[in-house]
C-alpha cells in the first residue's frame, strides 16, 4: 500500500507542477491581454476565454497522459491506459477497465488529483473572466465619459 501512495503522491506532485506552470502562464497572458484596448470588448472577452479554457483543457489532457504513462510503467492494467486514466482523472468511473490488485489505490488517487486540479482550473477561469470584465468596464467608461 505504501508503494501506491508514494507513486500516486509523486505523480500528483508532478501534475500539480504542470498545472502551476500553466496557471502562471495563463495569468501572465491575461495581464498582457488586459492591456490591449479594442473597440470590440465582447470579441476580446470571447477570445480571452476561448484561449484560457483551451490552454487549461490541454493542461488537463497532459496530466491525464502523465497518469497513463505511469500506469504503463507500473503495469496497472492490461490495455486502454489513456482511457483508464481519463475515466479515473475525471471521476467518471465506468468500471469496465479495472487495475490489477496491487495497484487498486491509484485510481482513487488519480481521481483526487483530477478533482483538485479541475477545481483550481475553475477558480482561474473565474478570475480571468473577472479581470477581463473589469478591464473592459474601465475601457467602456473611458470611451463614454
Amino acid at each position: 500500500m505504501l508503494r501506491q501512495f508514494l507513486v500516486g503522491g509523486a505523480i500528483s506532485l508532478c501534475n500539480i507542477a504542470i498545472h502551476a506552470f500553466v496557471m502562471a502562464s495563463v495569468m501572465r497572458a491575461t495581464r498582457i491581454a488586459d492591456e490591449i484596448s479594442t473597440p470590440h470588448q465582447s470579441v476580446r472577452l470571447v477570445a480571452i476565454m476561448i484561449a484560457t479554457v483551451s490552454v487549461l483543457m490541454f493542461a488537463h489532457f497532459s496530466e491525464v497522459l502523465v497518469w497513463s504513462l505511469t500506469y504503463a510503467i507500473v503495469d496497472v492494467a492490461p490495455n486502454h491506459l489513456v482511457y483508464f486514466a481519463f475515466v479515473n482523472y475525471t471521476t467518471l468511473g465506468y468500471g469496465d477497465v479495472t487495475p490489477v490488485e496491487r495497484w487498486h489505490l491509484l485510481g482513487p488517487i488519480t481521481a483526487m488529483n483530477g478533482v483538485l486540479l479541475f477545481g483550481w482550473s475553475t477558480a482561474v477561469i473565474f478570475e480571468v473572466l473577472r479581470r477581463t470584465l473589469l478591464t473592459g468596464e474601465g475601457t467602456d467608461k473611458e470611451r463614454v465619459g
